[in-house]
């Protein structure tokens, strides 16, 4: 997969394993990923999330009929984070012909839980 010149080169996100339902990639926590007082940003969360979900879900897929994007997403943040490396794990929950639903758990290196997602994915046939 082709990430340079994306979000997910920006954000330093790298993508550690892509399996049949499961995605992980970390994320560092710096002057990328912070806002302005010092902490991850949520956003970075969310995208962080989403990214692994839409991968997850480009796995899935017949990447030459199909085409996935992001379709609604949530997220709770749970605690902050002002330095360091996040790990996302994503797992579908639900595998459909038109959506999936990715269930998505960002951690800190000491496994404490710092946002979890769930994360709707449409799927639509590609354009001829």
């Amino acid at each position: 997969m082709e990430t340079k010149n994306t979000l997910i080169e920006a954000l330093g996100i790298e993508l550690i394993e892509i399996g049949q339902g499961k995605v992980i990639a970390t994320m560092p926590v710096d002057n990328r990923t912070r806002q302005p007082v010092g902490y991850l940003h949520g956003g970075a969360s969310v995208a962080l999330a989403e990214t692994v979900a839409s991968i997850g879900a480009a796995a899935l897929i017949d990447l030459d009929k199909e085409i996935c994007f992001g379709l609604e997403i949530n997220a709770n943040h749970i605690r902050s984070k002002q330095e360091g490396l996040v790990t996302a794990v994503a797992e579908v929950l639900h595998q459909g012909k038109s959506t999936m639903v990715w269930d998505v758990k960002i951690r800190d290196e000491e496994e404490r839980l710092i946002c979890v997602s769930r994360c709707t994915v449409a799927i639509v046939p590609k354009k001829k």
